[in-house]
């Protein structure tokens, strides 16, 4: 199985968790901490599911994600 990793740039996630409903591995939760505009980002909690499938990345809407497969290639 493929193993990736992502960022979440908290300052640019809005909190619309679009991308906790898209990812199929449940990588990802709501944060317990706040960014600076007052939302709670997406966090990235359960990094041994993640594939890299980039479910993620493509629908958030705020460009707030990058998305790393283990060949090192960004997506």
């Amino acid at each position: 199985m493929k193993h990736g990793t992502i960022k979440i740039d908290r300052e640019r996630c809005k909190g619309c968790y679009l991308c906790l409903r898209a990812c199929p591995f449940k990588v990802l939760e709501k944060d317990t901490g706040m960014n600076s505009s007052g939302s709670y980002p997406a966090l990235f909690a359960h990094a041994d599911k993640c594939t890299g499938c980039a479910s993620c990345y493509r629908v958030c809407p705020d460009a707030a994600i990058t998305v790393y497969q283990d060949e090192g290639e960004e997506k």
